[in-house]
């Protein structure tokens, strides 16, 4: 895999460190949009380029990863969910894996939460905790700039799991200015793809989930809205389109950010 410059990035499968006798720091679960969807492969290679400057030795499961059943059991499926579960967890304990950072908050609460009754013991760390880590350890530096930046709260990752502060602990490495939405953290409001939602047509009602989120965002009248969620990102993304200001503000993860200001 090449990054945006055409670089070469140096990503090795838990099979190249099997073969070679050695153990990786951590295993990156790349998911289901990280892989696949070809907006959220660009945070895919931040964040490899984040992890090949900083030289951690990093592991992906490649072909053997699935899906970790998360849109099955929120759409109802239970049976399906606890197959992918159950062999994603077989191919985990099979290679004996300790440490998972993922990117999705949907993959992350899966992970953490649902797999441990199924026997899928982890620690399992999202790439914003794990960015914030890197970063009081002073291994993680950026250029600093006075960007306008407001953040969407993830519910998995923030109601759902209460990782409120490692986010803006990121973006304020890359900001002076940092402006909260009315309804942020605790309060924050769904991107309007939870539940499965965005793999269904819109119900009935007075106003589609995502655009009344733009409202709240401009409100602020951000440069940038930054997220940590690849689905918060295609929705804040397609109602910015929507409404017509995607000249104005750019919708970016915070590993992009990160990535695109490393010193």
């Amino acid at each position: 895999m090449k990054d945006q410059n055409g670089i070469k990035m140096k990503i090795k499968t838990i099979n190249d460190f099997m073969i070679s006798n050695e153990d990786p720091e951590i295993l990156f679960w790349v998911g289901c949009a990280g892989s696949f969807d070809d907006r959220y492969k660009k945070v895919t290679k931040a964040f490899v380029k984040i992890l090949n400057k900083l030289k951690i030795n990093f592991a992906i499961l490649g072909d053997e990863e699935t899906c970790t059943g998360d849109p099955a059991r929120r759409a109802g499926n239970e049976y399906l969910f606890q197959m992918q579960a159950l062999n994603n967890i077989s191919t985990l304990n099979k290679y004996n894996i300790k440490k998972i950072v993922t990117m999705c908050p949907h993959c992350f609460n899966t992970i953490k939460n649902e797999y441990p009754e199924l026997g899928g013991n982890y620690i399992v760390i999202h790439h914003s905790e794990f960015l914030d880590e890197l970063i009081k350890e002073g291994r993680l530096i950026s250029k600093k700039n006075n960007r306008k930046i407001t953040y969407h709260d993830s519910c998995y990752l923030g109601r759902g799991n209460k990782i409120y502060e490692a986010p803006r602990n990121v973006i304020k490495t890359i900001t002076n200015n940092l402006s909260e939405m009315s309804r942020s953290k605790e309060n924050g409001l769904c991107c309007g793809a939870g539940g499965s939602q965005i793999f269904k047509e819109s119900e009935s009602g007075k106003a589609e989930i995502n655009i009344e989120r733009i409202k709240d965002i401009q409100k602020v009248d951000p440069d940038t809205v930054a997220l940590a969620c690849p689905f918060c990102l295609t929705m804040i993304n397609d109602g910015i389109k929507e409404k017509k200001l995607d000249k104005k503000v750019e919708v970016k993860d915070i590993t992009e950010l990160i990535a695109d200001n490393l010193k």
